[in-house]
């Protein structure tokens, strides 16, 4: 079987997964670059004779182009993923992939936001006009419900409801986000403002949190708005983006009592090894909080 006419096939099955356009996009390119990396450089078209060190090869060609430990740890998931596919449909015993060892990337441990810096940022904007409440909005749900930046980005209004959130993660997957009473606070205000500022105005897209253009917000515009937040807020971290809140969210609500698998399903994560790597901006004073909130001997006497 030529390696072009299962990766064809394999296109489909993720189109029908429902994988989103820029994943199949990142996909499209890499897999177009390993087919011509095995062509080219290792004459190889037919699928079944792709060998480990093939790909081993294609690993330390990328390697030889500057791409960091991390890119190559990315692009590998995607070659990895096809192959696997391949193994499932029969056409392969077993990956090539299997034994193809990768770079190993170094921790970065992030510096994440504490309550103080959120509560500032939250309130960095105010209730004098529609832009100023939805940014808080936009804040607030970022910080108390762990949104990914698209999926606060693309909110239908409908999916906004009395005490939860519909939220259509990455693969088209639904998950229930969930409305706190401090949240729903802001969110009536918010509700009310949106309804005067659309009156008698043409919807583009009925998305909760509008741009000026009466759509969803573009990625860039959802970016300037938190780093906008930060700003007036004075809070000086090397990266202040969306994804921080959700790091945040995921801590705190940690560190709050909810368990490890719950947290999982409520950042919408494939598995809980994905959820882990939220957790790695847990800072020593942190954990030395809780070892001493759950200290054996310090809950001894509380029985």
């Amino acid at each position: 079987m030529f390696i072009e006419d299962a990766l064809k096939e394999y296109d489909f099955h993720c189109v029908a997964k429902g994988y989103t356009n820029k994943t199949m996009i990142n996909k499209r390119q890499e897999y177009k670059q390993v087919l011509l990396f095995l062509k080219t450089k290792r004459g190889i078209d037919q699928l079944e004779s792709v060998h480990t060190d093939d790909l081993r090869a294609y690993i330390r060609y990328k390697q030889q182009r500057g791409l960091t430990p991390q890119s190559i740890q990315s692009m590998a998931k995607m070659i990895i993923a096809f192959f696997n596919w391949c193994v499932n449909e029969e056409y392969l015993k077993e990956s090539p992939m299997k034994k193809v060892e990768l770079p190993k990337v170094s921790k970065k441990v992030l510096e994440g936001f504490n309550e103080h810096e959120v509560y500032k940022m939250i309130n960095a904007f105010d209730y004098s006009s529609y832009h100023e409440v939805r940014n808080k909005a936009i804040i607030a749900m970022l910080a108390d419900c762990g949104l990914r930046a698209m999926e606060i980005r693309t909110l239908p209004f409908k999916n906004v409801m009395e005490t939860t959130i519909l939220v259509h993660g990455k693969g088209n997957k639904e998950r229930t986000a969930f409305i706190s009473p401090a949240l729903k606070k802001i969110l009536i205000k918010y509700e009310r403002m949106r309804k005067e500022y659309v009156e008698n105005k043409l919807l583009k897209e009925d998305m909760y949190f509008l741009s000026y253009h009466l759509q969803g917000l573009s990625h860039l515009s959802l970016d300037n708005i938190v780093k906008e937040a930060g700003k007036r807020a004075g809070v000086n971290k090397k990266r202040i983006s969306p994804h921080m809140f959700r790091h945040y969210f995921a801590l705190t609500t940690l560190l709050n009592g909810c368990d490890i698998y719950s947290l999982s399903r409520l950042l919408g994560h494939a598995n809980i090894q994905t959820t882990q790597t939220y957790l790695q901006s847990l800072t020593d004073e942190k954990l030395g909080e809780q070892a001493k909130i759950n200290s054996p001997l310090m809950n001894m006497n509380k029985k």
